[in-house]
């Protein structure tokens, strides 16, 4: 078995985001001329999630009005208490929501693949969910297989 990794850049616009990332994945494996095997997404981020569902603008919708009414933003978070932390971390942004909703959907999906094509149904799109946009950020994507 072989390994092949690659970094992708994603950019959001907003602060909540579902950035479809299916095909730069497949255009990874394609490039790794892997036939079978697996790919893991890895979102090294502590306020994103890589998540696969039905990408449909008012299900889209849907998981956004679920999260907010989950981890709404309004909520007192500890972590958002930048004046009674003295530690190393403070970074001064109030996203104890994001950290909270990124900690719900995990950072991580495994895709098989066989016959170079990622074993997605026609309905499944590979998402990276931004929860403390707009930013750049970098994804690890990592294929095993031969």
């Amino acid at each position: 078995m072989s390994h092949f990794v690659k970094k992708i850049t994603v950019e959001s616009t907003t602060q909540i985001e579902f950035i479809d990332i299916t095909q730069q994945i497949e255009d990874t494996l394609e490039e790794s001329g892997f036939k079978n095997g697996s790919v893991l997404v890895f979102s090294p981020h502590t306020t994103m999630s890589i998540a696969i569902n039905h990408k449909e603008s008012m299900l889209l919708q849907d998981f956004m009005r679920m999260l907010y009414r989950l981890v709404p933003v309004d909520d007192q978070y500890s972590h958002d208490l930048f004046e009674l932390r003295r530690d190393a971390d403070a970074d001064g942004r109030s996203n104890g929501h994001s950290h909270c909703k990124a900690l719900i959907l995990g950072t991580s999906e495994l895709i098989p693949f066989s016959g170079g094509k990622l074993l997605l149904s026609e309905l499944q799109t590979v998402f990276a969910v931004e929860f403390d946009g707009a930013r750049s950020r970098e994804l690890i994507i990592q294929l095993s297989g031969k």
